[in-house]
């Protein structure tokens, strides 16, 4: 069974996630199923692209005082987990590199939405379709809108399109050239802020797949009373209540960072 891992190694070294077609995974009883009869070889497990990538890991469990005097607690998070927040996005270099990247790339995406003359790019025109297909509609429409648009995508590993074993690609990136799970939950993410949801309201969550046992990623969208996933497996978007294989490990909006554990507030407080 795979270690728990730090933030800081994950961060650095990223996860391997394999996909199955959202069209073949209505349910997660067909997702379970699907996934087992796309998978004909044994994926590379996790621990193998540690060793590749940088050796000997350690892997310290997350506590609030591993992740700085910023860091804050509070119990049912995510996939019933304890969510250690902290400011500081400088651990997460991947993401931050995409932040960056996504201001410079406003204008003309503001520019593009405001006129269909403006877009430049088949990227551009593809975000204003599904902006504009989705303004005026109720908040659950648009999650299903935006989630089905993406999962268009054919699915591609990073070594395919990037040369590397972990790469976070912009919106732009992804629509020009497409990309694995974390990319899909980027894009959904960006688009929805553009589309009124505020960032405290979104999470990018890097996440073990304990059925399949790969890293995976997908969107979570926190509700008034639930949080809904969007994931790049189902076209279908369920309450985190029904996913007991996931495993969240670390998420991440705009303005912060979180670690998952599993337990209470004193059962974490306690390991710090």
């Amino acid at each position: 069974m795979l270690q728990r891992l730090s933030l800081k190694a994950i961060a650095a070294t990223g996860f391997l996630c394999l996909m199955v077609p959202a069209a073949q995974a209505q349910t997660l009883q067909d997702l379970t199923a699907a996934s087992a009869a796309r998978l004909s070889s044994k994926p590379q497990s996790l621990q193998a692209l540690l060793d590749a990538a940088s050796g000997k890991v350690a892997k310290p469990k997350p506590t609030v005082a591993s992740l700085g005097r910023d860091a804050k607690s509070r119990s049912g998070g995510v996939f019933n987990t304890t969510e250690i927040s902290s400011k500081a996005l400088t651990a997460l270099p991947q993401w931050s590199r995409v932040l960056k990247q996504i201001k410079r790339d406003q204008g003309a995406y503001k520019a593009c939405l405001a006129s269909a003359g403006s877009c430049r790019t088949a990227g551009q025109k593809n975000w204003r379709q599904v902006v504009l297909s989705a303004k005026g509609l109720s908040r659950r429409q648009k999650l299903n809108t935006v989630n089905k648009f993406f999962n268009r995508w054919p699915y591609r590993q990073d070594r395919q399109v990037y040369g590397k074993i972990e790469y976070w690609a912009t919106p732009t990136e992804f629509m020009r050239r497409s990309g694995d799970c974390e990319d899909y939950s980027i894009a959904k993410y960006f688009a929805l802020r553009e589309l009124g949801f505020r960032a405290d309201e979104l999470r990018v969550v890097i996440l073990m797949d304990n059925i399949r046992n790969v890293g995976h990623a997908v969107l979570a969208v926190y509700e008034a009373n639930d949080i809904l996933i969007l994931d790049s497996l189902s076209n279908i978007i369920f309450s985190h209540k029904k996913y007991r294989h996931y495993e969240p490990q670390y998420s991440m909006n705009e303005t912060a960072r979180w670690a998952h554990v599993k337990g209470t507030n004193s059962q974490v407080a306690a390991g710090s």
